[in-house]
């Protein structure tokens, strides 16, 4: 049955681009907490800062889990927000490129991992968001701190869709991720 089971997990994958369920089984013990890290970021598309200066209920309560108060930008601590309400540990970062630390690095644009888009003015990440999906050449990712045209000094949490191109890193944090007690 096992063997079964493995083997209809691979021709899933092959067929979808996902491990999914079987019999209600779930067959990649990833999978859940990356919908849930999904499910939590995708809740939060709306929110939008109340004067435009970084602040708000919500804002600021992303902040507050990276110890940052009102009028900080605040992508990375939306992540960070994103990630401790799915029960992880890490990442904690308000600082964009604090979420990508070598030993996190990925290739793999799977659901959940973080991407950055590197801004050559500033020489580093200066941006951030959840990738919710691999649309050919296309990310399709939850992102804070942007706008329609897809800034870094946005207004709200977005649905955004970018060129692969222009996504400089990945970072996997569920990998081998730490759990809150």
């Amino acid at each position: 049955m096992a063997a079964a089971r493995i083997l209809l997990a691979i021709v899933c994958f092959a067929v979808t681009g996902s491990i999914g369920q079987f019999n209600g089984h779930l067959l990649d013990p990833l999978s859940a907490q990356r919908q849930q890290l999904i499910t939590i970021a995708a809740s939060q598309v709306g929110v939008r800062e109340a004067t435009g200066h970084n602040d708000g209920k919500a804002v600021e309560a992303y902040l507050a889990v990276t110890g940052l108060g009102k009028g900080y930008p605040w992508c990375a601590s939306f992540i960070s927000w994103v990630y401790r309400k799915a029960g992880f540990v890490k990442p904690n970062s308000a600082w964009c490129p604090g979420l990508f630390p070598m030993s996190r690095i990925s290739k793999e644009f799977l659901p959940g991992n973080v991407l950055g888009v590197y801004f050559p003015e500033l020489k580093r990440i200066a941006h951030v968001g959840l990738i919710v999906k691999l649309d050919g050449d296309w990310v399709i990712s939850c992102e804070g701190n942007t706008n329609v045209f897809g800034s870094r000094e946005g207004d709200g949490v977005y649905l955004k869709r970018r060129p692969v191109r222009t996504i400089y890193r990945v970072a996997d944090w569920v990998k081998e991720g730490r759990m809150l007690p």
